[in-house]
């Protein structure tokens, strides 16, 4: 009798774990398939370690709460290292909230909440898949990017450049700027539609009297 409830559990526990490898490893997938930091063996380790976790927490029922509370925060600690800054941009705030809640669907794996396991992860693997495309139309319809340019200092050059933009119905909000010499360098925030963005880079890449030009 002992027996037969001993190979149960270890039945049990090599299920759990099998859940996890394939739940971590398809969500895993969307993130390789878009070239992100946490891929396919990433996610793996996180949801299966997160399992195993919560399955020791359950064991050790003094330490039990400390073990899943910890689990919390180092996974807190694992998502700020994805995430970084690169050209006035935050990157890889997606990945690290996906790392934290493919930690969450190993605790509900570990502990045995199958229901909420699958039920969060189709909710998360949906969203991935889905909302991104509606993330990329809400891109192309207004998004915002940093203009630099370097030219030849002249009485109302920046307000010249600022009237292009306005020119192409995009939205500008003037930086800092520079004059150094004879020549004047300025920053713009520049809203606007994707076509719109093309349009007006397209009209600055072929003016002659732009030294450089940033966007």
């Amino acid at each position: 009798m002992v027996r037969n409830t001993m190979d149960l559990l270890v039945a049990e526990n090599l299920l759990k774990l099998l859940i996890a490898v394939v739940m971590g490893g398809c969500i895993g997938a969307e993130r390789e398939y878009h070239s992100k930091s946490a891929g396919v063996r990433t996610t793996i380790m996180i949801c299966v370690g997160a399992t195993l976790f919560t399955m020791l927490s359950l064991e050790l029922s003094t330490d039990g709460e400390h073990i899943a509370a910890n689990i919390v925060n180092g996974i807190g600690f694992l998502g700020a290292g994805i995430i970084f800054r690169e050209d006035n941009r935050v990157k890889g705030l997606t990945t690290a909230a996906t790392i934290w809640s493919v930690a969450a669907l190993g605790m509900c794996i570990g502990g045995g909440f199958y229901n909420t396991a699958v039920a969060g992860f189709i909710v998360i693997l949906s969203s991935l898949l889905l909302l991104s495309r509606v993330s990329a139309r809400i891109h192309q319809i207004h998004q915002s990017r940093e203009y630099r340019i370097v030219t030849d200092f002249q009485n109302k050059t920046l307000n010249y450049y600022e009237g292009l933009f306005e020119e192409f119905g995009l939205t500008v909000q003037r930086g800092p700027q520079l004059r150094s010499g004879d020549q004047i360098t300025g920053r713009w925030k520049v809203a606007g539609a994707q076509d719109a963005h093309e349009a007006c880079i397209q009209r600055l890449l072929n003016d002659p009297t732009i030294k450089e030009f940033q966007f």
